[in-house]
């Protein structure tokens, strides 16, 4: 008897745990995250919104320069369109499941008339392509059936039509749109907010790289950085030595041609947004040894027979290096180049023994210095080509000796000394090392990319004002075409808003339920980004 009742006390227990178990998932099952309505993403500078609201149907509503125009504006008006028909297409669509209501949008109270044009104040000559430092404020203002927008340059008017699209949402009936009556004056905190996507690794199609650059504009982010080359494959297609992607390409069929090239940069010009170019050297150049192994250096005792980083006492090298950067800077119209300079191994230089002579000879006594030498030639070369040179903190940290227009990108360790210490010695900044978005650990782990900000180190003022604002990262090694785009959106987004807003914006529960809203947004247009909150769904 004691044993049984001993027995079915142990049941009683197990049930009374299993019940609390479950209970957890049946009370409790976690939050949802309702989104918001017709808020921006990034949160903008100054915005003053009202209940009051017009209405407008996009067939019956145009865009018109009121002063300046060109072909920028022109196709922004065509594609801003095309946008709002989608939020109408996708309005009616999800509401087709719903009872059908009598209309009331006119009979509200609050209503305000119909939106027929939105006039656009551009007040200088349209600027031809993006540049680090271009003005990208604007105001825009909806009130009383009328819709402006003011900008000095077609870059704050291509971000004010973005905030004037994310206003806008489907009235609930028949084929208008809704827009509360609003003000907004706007402009980003960083010059500099960028995108680096690594097409090394993987091979990414030209028409991702499209979408992507798409998913970026509806985040105000205007530099992608194409890490185009790397170890593991040389797909950038050059005209003075093809055989660099002939050999050293995954297949011929993953290059990028100079019109493949040309059309990503015309995509992004037109959308406000740089296309920068990277070729990291001296190492991460195993690809380009495919077809030159002479650049590269030759390993001896342990390491024989493997290639190393490129040769820096071979002037074969400079010369090569100094017709592929002539070539690279005619073809990028932008004014800076990345020169990669990171994770540089030493070992194989070590075990050189031209190298190791020739370091005696011109007592040279670290390698660190050598890499200097090799790094402030190329630098040297590219500074006559008319571009801006930007590379890896290793370089900065190697204690190479840099020019001081040269900007250091920093991509790992402890950010706030090293943000202190490369403003404080004059050198322009870039802050990648939080924004790492190949580092997933669920889902919805923006949260940790939102408080980041470029600001949060102990300098002065003038060192502050040396951050041009920083970059996401999509490494990779473990994306594709079939994923990068997921992974992406809206993840980026976090680093999108720390790089636009203001360093008060930081309310990361406001942030959630706004960016609830904004992946909706992204997909309804066509970027297929996941969800970032946990259980959901899009209206």
């Amino acid at each position: 008897m004691k044993k049984k009742g001993f027995d079915v006390l142990v049941y009683l227990c197990l049930a009374i745990v299993f019940v609390a178990e479950c209970s957890a998932y049946i009370v409790d099952p976690g939050p949802v995250v309702i989104a918001t309505s017709g808020e921006i993403w990034p949160k903008p500078k100054k915005q003053q919104t009202e209940e009051t609201f017009s209405t407008f149907t996009p067939t019956n509503f145009h865009f018109k320069a009121t002063e300046k125009t060109c072909d920028i504006l022109d196709l922004a008006f065509e594609r801003y369109t095309q946008i709002l028909v989608q939020i109408l297409n996708n309005g009616r669509r999800n509401r087709r499941s719903q009872p059908r209501r009598r209309s009331k949008v006119r009979l509200d109270p609050l209503f305000s008339g119909n939106l027929v044009e939105f006039n656009v104040k551009l007040t200088t000559e349209c600027e031809d392509k993006p540049y680090q430092g271009m003005d990208e404020s604007y105001v825009l203002t909806v009130t009383n059936g009328s819709a402006s927008l003011d900008a000095k340059s077609v870059w704050g008017v291509l971000r004010g039509l973005e905030s004037f699209s994310q206003l806008t949402v489907y009235s609930g009936e028949g084929t208008s749109l809704r827009v509360n009556h609003t003000v907004i004056n706007d402009e980003p905190r960083f010059s500099w907010r960028g995108l680096l996507v690594d097409t090394s690794r993987h091979f990414i199609n030209v028409d991702v790289l499209l979408k992507i650059l798409d998913g970026m504009a509806y985040n105000k982010l205007n530099v992608f950085h194409w890490h185009i080359v790397d170890d593991h494959s040389f797909p950038y297609e050059s005209r003075r030595f093809p055989e660099l992607s002939a050999q050293g390409a995954f297949t011929r069929r993953m290059v990028y041609s100079v019109n493949d090239i040309e059309n990503v940069i015309e995509y992004a010009r037109i959308r406000g947004i740089r296309v920068l170019a990277e070729f990291d050297t001296p190492g991460h150049t195993r690809s380009w040894g495919v077809s030159h192994p002479e650049l590269l250096t030759e390993c001896e005792g342990q390491y024989k027979g493997k290639l190393g980083p490129m040769n820096p006492i071979n002037e074969e090298v400079y010369v090569f290096l100094q017709e592929l950067f002539k070539e690279v800077t005619e073809l990028f119209p932008d004014k800076y180049i990345h020169l990669g300079g990171d994770e540089v191994g030493f070992e194989c230089w070590q075990s050189n023994s031209n190298i190791t002579e020739y370091m005696k000879q011109n007592d040279i006594r670290n390698y660190e210095k050598l890499e200097e030498i090799f790094i402030q030639r190329i630098i040297d070369n590219v500074d006559q080509l008319g571009a801006n040179s930007i590379v890896w903190q290793e370089v900065y940290v190697n204690r190479v000796s840099l020019p001081q227009k040269t900007a250091v990108h920093i991509w790992t360790g402890d950010r706030f000394r090293l943000l202190y210490s490369v403003t404080k010695d004059g050198h322009p900044a870039l802050l990648s090392s939080c924004w790492y978005l190949d580092h997933l650990s669920t889902g919805g782990d923006w949260r940790k990319y939102y408080t980041c900000d470029p600001h949060d180190f102990s300098g002065n003022a003038e060192q502050k004002d040396l951050v041009l604002g920083g970059e996401a990262c999509m490494w990779a090694e473990v994306v594709d075409n079939g994923n990068i785009l997921q992974r992406i959106f809206p993840r980026v987004s976090a680093a999108a808003e720390k790089l636009w807003s203001q360093q008060s914006v930081k309310d990361i529960e406001d942030a959630a339920r706004r960016l609830e809203e904004h992946y909706c947004r992204l997909n309804v247009r066509g970027i297929p980004a996941q969800p970032p909150n946990g259980p959901g769904f899009c209206a």
